[in-house]
């Protein structure tokens, strides 16, 4: 009789354990790896008011993962550091849209410690024939990239150093490239360049925004997750007061207050 209650009981707790695990809300995030350590921090200020939810977040280049969800990547939501990203596939009916609007971003250039002082200079700076490799991320599908080579060609030096160039597949690949001497300098986002993993090792030259156009960034939930209730959610918060303040806090500039 005693055997039976404890089987019993131990029955009870596990059903209980499988129901909660069952109805535990689950969220795949893909974002531009700009936001690594921005959104790593939001996810876990979110998390600590729902504990039950798991959070899953696949960072790349915003075009990479633009193309994999038309293929059909399962991600719920997007977060794009280009929101023309979000409004294509808005358009193309992977998402009930619109893009929302979260950061602006901007573009530094970013040198370690050891090789060179950032702080002191200018695009022109990068001509020096002792600077032989400079890192960006690959314009064709990188956001940040792109605005580094819309930057080059608006100083009239993209020509004279695309010899001198080596290409990320994202923006954080690009600031390691520089970290770890692959590259002497790189251009690189603010995000990363203030992040605790490089502000104490490098220095950087924040670019003026008026050389490239605007890193206005976006993201969408996609039509899989038009039913998840935890997306909406996160979307919400993202919206927040809590969420603004962390992206300010990575040198993000909020969308309103880039248009005024």
């Amino acid at each position: 009789m005693q055997f039976n209650r404890i089987f019993v009981l131990s029955l009870g707790c596990l059903l209980l354990s499988l129901s909660t695990l069952a109805h535990a809300e689950k969220l795949t995030i893909a974002a531009a790896s700009d936001l690594k350590f921005a959104l790593d921090e939001t996810v876990n200020r979110f998390l600590k008011n729902n504990p039950r939810s798991e959070i899953k977040v696949i960072y790349g280049s915003s075009g990479k993962l633009y193309t994999q969800i038309q293929q059909g990547a399962p991600y719920d939501i997007y977060f794009s550091a280009d929101i023309s990203y979000p409004d294509r596939l808005v358009d193309e009916g992977y998402a009930k849209g619109p893009a929302i609007p979260y950061a602006v971003g901007r573009i530094v250039l970013w040198a370690p410690d050891h090789t060179l002082d950032a702080a002191k200079m200018t695009l022109e700076n990068l001509l020096d024939p002792g600077i032989k490799r400079i890192a960006i991320a690959n314009p064709k599908h990188a956001p940040y990239g792109k605005r580094a080579e819309e930057a080059l060609k608006a100083k009239g030096i993209w020509s004279q150093l695309e010899h001198k160039l080596i290409y990320g597949e994202n923006v954080s690949q690009t600031a390691q490239f520089a970290l770890t001497r692959n590259a002497e300098i790189g251009i690189i986002a603010l995000s990363l360049a203030i992040s605790n993993d490089l502000d104490k090792q490098g220095s950087y030259y924040l670019i003026p925004d008026t050389l490239h156009t605007p890193l206005e960034q976006g993201f969408i939930i996609t039509k899989i997750a038009d039913h998840n209730l935890l997306a909406k959610k996160f979307a919400n918060f993202m919206s927040g007061t809590e969420a603004k303040k962390i992206m300010e806090k990575y040198g993000f500039m909020l969308p309103k207050e880039h248009r005024e």
